[in-house]
């Protein structure tokens, strides 16, 4: 009998036990990953010793050729394997070639078209690719598919340090738009060309998937390597062209007085004209030569990528960028007429100095000597030191995609994720750093606190096409992508700092992981853990529910009983989470003598399930209680969010 009594009091402890389960909420709380780390990645978010990339070195020389719309001319790319593997090929992107009426980025855009759609134009001439291999010289074989060029290597290129150098001749018809990452403008003075992708670059070999060759469609963005550039573009006399990097022959293009000017400028907080609206056109003052061509050599170290905007049609201003180490940058501004004026962007440079020095003091000091903002046919896009903005942007519109083109140098410019799998690593990161820096400019200018309210967003949170922001950029819906690459994730680190860790702890974590991964290329997972082991804690509940799938956040109050229902006793009150993501809980407790509580409750509390009371020690009747009475949760329901006494 006794063994009969235990084994049945075994049972029924067991499906308590199984019923227990069913109803909490363990399963949020296991870890995300299976990731214990290794030499290369290690599990404290950090590179590990053995940590590699490869290196990509450009020498490019290049002709802009007005007349038939055409760039031409040659790549030498010097190509360093650090990878513990011998390569056997070698992968390069060849972007322009979405522009070819037979692309795959083409077939694979929405009849109704969008901002990724290009012109139709074509895209690279090969001519010929020079191999330089182990001290011997090849016309190796290689296959361009779509996007993606294949170099195969007769020999072997060795492990840890092996070198080579990949010499391309080629040209391409300029689109009139391309994609909205580059292009040209036609004005009354000339065209102006906002130039990207404009020469072979290297694909990014790494130890996470080899090769990543994924095809250009579109709204994919990047991922390249960190090098060094040199780089030459001759244009016509008249043409003024600004690109990545420091001039390296200003005597050559530029006259005395634009020389003194720019010095002038390097020692100005305020904006210094270089070529003013009037004259334009006057060569005679603005050019050193009247006649022919000019080349203009441009250097850029330690970078991954490089544009230009070239145009004899540009005003330009200058001003000095104060940076935290005391040393300083040039902002610079080139755009035609019809879109200067103080409404527009005679302001520009104004919005430039200012969003690289707000970004340099609160998050990582920017690397590059010069931030240039060029208006053209590109809505926006960012380059090193370069942005590409709508030259029709005015006001509020004209800062808004200033500082988040700027605000794309530490994101991924400096931290360099790959864009073209993770955009919320790009555009989500830099979008929430935006929210600060518009905040912060002139005492709020345009600042909309759109971040501290997030009722008007409840419909996208809750509509049934919504995706995660795990979504690849080139797979979401066209109409998804500003939520789930944009918004949503920089909302999720906004919940971040001021809701679950403070401003202190994610500040510094934060800080810590541009600090570590500048310069380099990290995953979501390298993220992650650096933030949790920075930030001292545990946020797999966060990663789970806010960045993979859809969930909501829905937090209600179910109600409230006095003990001994006597209220100057203290209070039980019931908290419930009626939906997938768990959040910990702020509540403000307002009671009829005028006293005011607030209640802070951890997200330990929705482990074991959903429903959760405490005891409130209350000294009169409670008027009310509201769950979330700051706003910061986007809870996507808040008429459960309040309780007062029935009356």
């Amino acid at each position: 009998m006794r063994k009969y009594l235990f084994f049945t009091l075994i049972f029924l402890l067991g499906n308590t036990s199984l019923l227990a389960q069913k109803q909490n909420n363990q399963h949020l709380f296991e870890p995300l990953f299976e990731f214990q780390g290794n030499s290369y990645r290690t599990a404290s978010g950090v590179p590990g010793e053995d940590y590699w990339q490869n290196q990509a070195n450009y020498v490019i020389e290049v002709t802009l050729d007005e007349e038939n719309q055409r760039l031409s001319g040659k790549t030498s790319i010097t190509y360093f394997n650090k990878s513990p593997h011998d390569l056997d090929f070698l992968w390069l992107q060849m972007d322009q070639n979405r522009y070819d009426e037979n692309a795959r980025g083409r077939a694979t855009m929405p009849i109704r078209g969008g901002r990724y759609v290009g012109t139709d134009i074509g895209g690279y001439e090969v001519s010929q690719i020079i191999l330089n291999l182990n001290g011997n010289t090849y016309l190796p074989e290689f296959i361009i598919t779509d996007t993606r060029m294949q170099v195969l290597l007769p020999e072997a290129l060795i492990a840890k340090s092996g070198q080579l150098e990949l010499i391309i001749e080629y040209a391409f018809d300029i689109p009139k738009y391309g994609s909205d990452r580059m292009g040209r403008l036609e004005t009354n003075d000339g065209w102006v060309y906002t130039m990207a992708q404009w020469y072979p670059r290297m694909a990014v070999y790494d130890d996470i998937k080899g090769w990543n060759n994924e095809p250009y469609l579109g709204a994919g963005e990047f991922y390249l390597e960190f090098g060094d550039f040199d780089y030459k573009v001759t244009v016509p006399y008249d043409f003024i062209v600004l690109g990545s990097g420091e001039l390296q022959n200003p005597e050559e293009v530029l006259t005395t007085e634009q020389i003194s000017l720019l010095d002038e400028a390097r020692n100005s907080d305020k904006t210094i004209m270089i070529i003013d609206e009037k004259d334009i056109k006057n060569t005679a003052k603005t050019r050193p030569t009247q006649s022919g061509t000019l080349t203009w050599h441009y250097k850029m170290e330690n970078s991954h990528d490089i544009a230009f905007g070239a145009s004899r049609a540009f005003i330009w201003d200058a001003a000095r960028i104060n940076l935290p180490s005391g040393s300083t940058a040039l902002a610079m501004s080139i755009y035609p007429k019809k879109s200067a004026g103080q409404n527009a962007w005679g302001r520009s440079t104004e919005y430039t100095k200012y969003s690289v020095e707000h970004y340099s003091d609160r998050w990582f000091e920017y690397p590059y000597p010069t931030a240039i903002n060029v208006a053209g046919v590109v809505g926006g896009m960012e380059y090193p030191g370069v942005s590409f903005c709508d030259w029709k942007a005015t006001k509020s519109s004209l800062w808004g995609v200033t500082d988040h083109e700027f605000g794309h140098n530490w994101f991924p410019m400096i931290v360099g994720s790959n864009e073209r799998l993770y955009p919320w690593m790009d555009e989500g990161f830099n979008t929430f750093i935006n929210h600060y820096s518009t905040e912060a400019f002139n005492d709020g200018e345009y600042f909309s606190g759109a971040f501290h309210n997030y009722g008007f967003l409840s419909y996208y949170f809750t509509s049934p096409s919504s995706e995660g922001i795990e979504t690849y950029p080139d797979i979401v819906q066209t109409s998804n992508l500003g939520w789930t690459a944009y918004y949503k994730p920089a909302i999720g680190l906004h919940l971040l700092r001021e809701y679950v860790l403070g401003q202190e702890r994610f500040d510094y974590a934060f800080r810590y992981y541009i600090k570590k991964w500048a310069y380099k290329h990290p995953t979501p997972i390298d993220f992650f853990n650096i933030m949790e082991n920075a930030a001292g804690e545990e946020l797999d509940w966060f990663w789970r529910g806010w960045f993979y799938g859809i969930g909501n956040i829905d937090q209600s109050i179910k109600g409230v009983k006095y003990i001994d229902n006597a209220p100057e006793k203290g209070s039980i009150i019931t908290i419930s989470n009626e939906a997938e993501i768990v959040m910990p809980v702020v509540i403000e407790v307002k009671e009829s003598n005028g006293n005011i509580g607030k209640v802070k409750l951890p997200v330990e509390i929705w482990q074991r399930g959903n429903e959760w009371s405490f005891q409130y020690e209350s000294t009169s009747e409670i008027e009310s209680v509201q769950i979330n009475p700051e706003g910061i949760l986007p809870d996507i329901k808040n008429d459960n969010n309040n309780w007062s006494p029935v009356k």
